[in-house]
């Protein structure tokens, strides 16, 4: 594969990646769709589209999908769809990405690796950036709603550990998906008083699983293959910069001092983890 093909993919990944963000929050600040009918429309359009994909690409045989994946993935999407009620995109998706890679690390540190003075350097600024970004004040997230995103990041931290080694990912990934309709259609049924459906927030969502989700993890699948680790890993800090300047053209959010401090922080903390978690090995 060409390294244009592979940069234009990478590209349009993590633009998905940082659509979702978009979109979910699009979807419930400006129409009456609820979190948890936003989550079955995203999840069921996603296994669709990457059940297509999957039949295209020569039939549906076995990968190695989990049940304990598609729960994760569920909670993942559910925490995600809960916390965008209030949170803005950029600092929804800063949060996630941040408890993503905390929980990524994290597992590596209690694996046995060990911890150098520049990775102890990146954890510092990381956790000092999300405690400043948390901490009460005019322009602080909601408490409940970060707890949620962080929930979900643990979450999707937890997917990506387990089928970190899955020779199909693509593959992998529509199992795990169909897996995780009938959890979805359960949260959807225990909030039955609450739902509320919207023809535009069901198109959201939609685009969301389908487009976002679907069609983006196999777009990135594709180009990791062709990606170095340490460029894969790095490549995936702009995805709340995307979010956050997609909320402030689209959907005219407020770009905080404490936001800017918080993202250089944390950003930056984890892009040291990763470097150096990389020249190590």
């Amino acid at each position: 594969m060409s390294r244009t093909r592979v940069s234009v993919l990478t590209l349009l990944a993590v633009i998905a990646f940082a659509g979702n963000s978009l979109l979910c929050r699009l979807a419930l600040k400006d129409t009456r769709i609820d979190p948890a009918s936003f989550t079955s429309v995203r999840i069921i359009s996603g296994a669709l589209v990457l059940w297509l994909i999957i039949r295209m690409r020569g039939g549906m045989h076995r990968g190695s999908g989990s049940w304990l994946s598609a729960l994760a993935l569920f909670a993942y999407a559910a925490g995600f769809s809960f916390a965008y009620v209030s949170l803005p995109a950029g600092t929804g998706a800063l949060l996630l990405f941040g408890a993503v890679q905390a929980t990524m690390i994290g597992y590596g540190f209690w694996s046995g690796e060990r911890l150098r003075m520049r990775q102890a350097a990146g954890i510092m600024f990381a956790l000092g950036g999300l405690v400043g970004l948390l901490l009460p004040g005019l322009s602080a997230p909601p408490l409940l709603d970060s707890a949620s995103m962080l929930g979900a990041g643990l979450a999707w931290g937890i997917y990506s550990l387990h089928g970190k080694h899955s020779s199909e990912p693509i593959r992998t990934t529509a199992e795990n998906f169909l897996r995780a309709v009938p959890f979805t259609v359960a949260l959807s049924v225990a909030m039955a008083p609450w739902i509320s459906w919207d023809g535009w927030g069901v198109v959201y969502a939609m685009v969301s699983g389908a487009l976002a989700s679907g069609v983006g993890y196999a777009i990135w699948y594709t180009a990791l293959k062709e990606l170095r680790a340490i460029y894969a890993a790095t490549v995936q800090l702009s995805v709340p910069v995307i979010a956050a300047v997609g909320g402030i053209v689209l959907l005219g959010e407020h770009l905080t001092p404490r936001l800017v401090i918080a993202s250089i922080a944390i950003l930056g903390g984890i892009a040291l983890v990763v470097s150096d978690r990389q020249r190590a090995n």
